[in-house]
This record gives C-alpha cells, structure tokens and sequence, in this order.
C-alpha cells in the first residue's frame, strides 16, 4: 500500500469529474467551491506513478453567491492528499478571475467549471493560472473507508521506499 504520492497529477477520475459537474449544476446560480484530493495511480491499478484526482472535499460553512465562492480557511484540512481546487463559474467564463488567481496558490491543479456544467463545460489550470492538460481517467475508485485502513507497519514500508 502506498500512503505517499507522486507530484505528478496524471488526470481526474470520471465519477470525480461527474460529481463536481453535478455539484456546481446543483449550487447554479450561485458559485461551487470544493478542493481535490487525489490517490496513486497504481493503488487504482493503473501501471503508472503519479496521481490521479480522486475526491472533491465540500468544507461546512462555504459562502457563495452568483460572483464568488469563500471558505472559511480553519475548516480546510491538512491533507497530503490535497492536490488543488474547483470551483464553479454560473457566467461560463472558464478563466481564473483574479480572485481566483490569488487563491491557486495552494496545489498543482485547479479546475473551473462553468454553465451549462456539461463534459465540456470545464478547464484546469496549473497555480500560475496557466491552462494544463487534464486527462478524464476511467478508473474504480476505492472505498472511502479504505482510506482508513493500514498499519505502522505500511507507514514504515513507504517511508524506506522513500
């Protein structure tokens, strides 16, 4: 079991992506904010290093209207698998404001979704700003339990490998 990842963000998994496209078309039309974590590529039983984008974190207490997305930044958890957020644009515009470049600051991709919230209805961007490429990989995501379930004994094991 591999608790630690690779750098590399290899694409977004497809249920992922479906659940943040589902999510912002729910919160229209007013703004989705929620930050990504992702899992090792060979944990979801791809022959690949790096990390795939597994899970979108909704944080209790997000703020939004129409023009902005606010989270309250004690409530964000310190996770190393955090990897970067998204967040939704009712107008459309699938460019970083720069509100939202002042917050990329934090993770390696960014994701801006905007309506009509389809398949094609989004872009990622690196922490610059800059559009990057973002595969939609279709892969089995893991029980969310299983997050849960290791020992010492797998810590110790990652960390030699390290």
């Amino acid at each position: 079991m591999r608790l630690f990842r690779s750098n590399e963000i290899l694409g977004i998994a497809a249920e992922t992506l479906e659940f943040a496209l589902e999510a912002s078309r729910d919160t229209h039309p007013n703004e989705y904010m929620g930050f990504l974590r992702g899992e090792s590529a060979s944990r979801l039983g791809l022959n690949r290093e790096g990390t795939v984008i597994t899970d979108v974190l909704v944080m209790p207490g997000t703020e939004s209207n129409s023009v902005s997305a606010t989270v309250k930044t004690s409530t964000v958890p310190n996770d190393m698998r955090a990897v970067g957020s998204v967040h939704s644009h009712p107008n459309g515009v699938l460019r970083p404001s720069d509100a939202d470049l002042a917050t990329f600051g934090q993770g390696d991709v960014h994701i801006i979704i905007g309506a009509p919230y389809d398949r094609d209805s989004w872009k990622a961007f690196d922490r610059n700003g800059d559009p990057r490429t973002l595969d939609v990989l279709d892969v089995e995501l893991p029980d969310a339990e299983s997050f849960f379930d290791f020992t010492q004994a797998d810590i110790d094991e990652e960390l030699r490998e390290q």
